[in-house]
């Protein structure tokens, strides 16, 4: 995992998700699916706490209903963690700009 920005990005989303921490050679695009799988499973059983992790990481409320209604049934959880890991990477960027 060279990319700084992407360990950063991943280390936020960790704690939301409470993600196992990555040992291997990782890239953004695996990220987004495992992260996927994980929302997948939420959506069927967490889904009040999945809301409360997207309002924390402010998605922004247009944008998660955008997502939950006009989404494919099978590419909202793909859709919503490529949102989640576009805004951690954002503020991720913001911090290291301002820093």
């Amino acid at each position: 995992m060279a990319n700084p920005i992407f360990k950063e990005t991943f280390q936020l989303l960790e704690k939301d998700f409470q993600l196992p921490e990555i040992k291997s050679e990782f890239d953004e695009e695996k990220a987004i699916e495992f992260l996927a799988k994980i929302i997948r499973q939420m959506l069927d059983r967490e889904f009040e706490r999945l809301l409360q992790i997207c309002y924390r990481i402010d998605l922004g409320e247009e944008k998660l209903k955008r997502i939950l209604h006009e989404s494919e049934p099978d590419q909202v959880a793909p859709d919503l963690a490529r949102a989640l890991w576009e805004r951690q990477k954002m503020k991720v960027e913001i911090r290291r700009s301002y820093s």
